[in-house]
């Protein structure tokens, strides 16, 4: 089958994270098998049963040389896009709900694999096909923790046009919740506000933004850790002193400091507010913590797409599977068809010479590390 075919076919089975996808790794088991992959599947519940699906193809089954990564689900899609399950081509581009992000790139795996003799194979080589990337790594995440397989390198299917990329920032999460005392407005003394709290804290996480700056890695655009407060809510009426007040943060750290380091400067910052008003009342729900990855510009796998692709390694802000990757041994480069600008809306789409150019990559890329 052709990698338009494949692809097809992987858009026509509707994946997105809210729903089980068994059908989609029926699927891709179906595929492995009939290429000669021993498959092991590794299932969880989030509130519908999810698969990892490890595909083996070597003497060794728990190390590879090199694997090929992609996860199979999606964001929602609008349901006034009626094609989105239903791959449709126009001006050299691929629309579907999935086509770039990551089906086109599970697509040219398949593809590559079938264009390459694997009775040639001197060198394990693994396909790795991971649940529910897109609402926090969860699949990769618990593969790692799994660790049912030990990783020599490892191509992580994203889309970045091709470009290979060898660091990822970080994502980190936290709720803050903070408490006050409610009270009639026109009686301040009686109470004490939530919003009020929460906003001298918002301002000291803007002044650790600015702190976080003096730490740089110039491979990534901003170089330093970014934080956000995204989300703010607190009060329940004009006429009444707030009792609590809400607001999420998150952060975005480079790879060589510890997602934790924002947190650490947060509570000093409440210890401090605590000095001066002894009944600030703060909680904080820390709810992920990703660290990013890095793989050395030197790295075999770094300097071989660097020269098949004609494209200088880079960085991205994104959260990639990149670093479950690494925990498993592997040196990691993310790369795949399509623009990231392109995933998650309407009338996303995976041009058709990346796609074919994708395939190339991967082949010789197996025949590279594994003949």
């Amino acid at each position: 089958m052709t990698a338009h075919e494949t692809l097809a076919e992987l858009v026509a089975i509707d994946s997105v994270s809210s729903r089980s996808n068994s059908k989609i790794t029926d699927y891709l088991q179906q595929r492995c098998e009939r290429a000669g992959f021993a498959v092991k599947r590794f299932s969880y519940n989030d509130g519908n049963e999810k698969f990892n699906l490890l595909a083996s193809i070597g003497d060794d089954q728990s190390y590879a040389e090199l694997a090929l990564v992609g996860h199979t689900d999606t964001v929602p899609y609008d349901p006034n896009w009626i094609d989105a399950t239903t791959l449709t081509e126009k001006d050299g581009k691929l629309f579907g709900r999935g086509a770039c992000d990551t089906k086109g790139f599970i697509a040219a795996a398949l593809t590559a694999v079938d264009n390459v003799d694997l009775n040639r194979l001197k060198r394990p080589l693994a396909l790795i096909f991971t649940a529910d990337e897109e609402i926090g790594l969860l699949g990769a995440k618990y593969l790692a923790e799994l660790a049912p397989v030990k990783l020599r390198y490892s191509i992580v299917g994203e889309p970045t046009s091709l470009q290979p990329i060898r660091a990822g920032k970080g994502y980190a999460l936290a709720e803050v919740i903070v408490r006050g005392r409610e009270a009639h407005s026109a009686y301040p003394a009686l109470g004490s506000s939530a919003v009020f709290r929460a906003a001298r804290l918002v301002t000291r996480l803007e002044a650790i933004a600015r702190q976080l700056q003096a730490e740089t890695h110039h491979g990534f655009d901003p170089p330093f850790t970014t934080l956000n407060v995204g989300v703010i809510n607190g009060g329940t009426a004009k006429n009444v002193i707030a009792g609590e007040c809400r607001f999420t943060l998150e952060w975005r750290p480079i790879p060589t400091q510890n997602p934790t380091l924002i947190l650490d400067l947060l509570h000093a910052g409440i210890e401090e507010e605590k000095r001066s008003d002894p009944e600030f009342d703060c909680e904080i729900d820390f709810t992920r913590k990703d660290s990013g990855f890095e793989t050395a510009s030197e790295s075999s796998l770094v300097t071989f797409l660097e020269d098949i692709t004609n494209k200088k390694a880079g960085s991205v802000a994104f959260g990639t599977e990149g670093a479950q990757m690494a925990r498993l041994g592997s040196e990691a480069v993310v790369l795949g068809p399509g623009d990231i600008r392109q995933a998650h809306r309407t009338g996303e789409f995976v041009p058709t010479d990346e796609l074919n150019r994708c395939v190339e990559i991967l082949t010789r890329a197996i025949a590279h590390f594994c003949y």
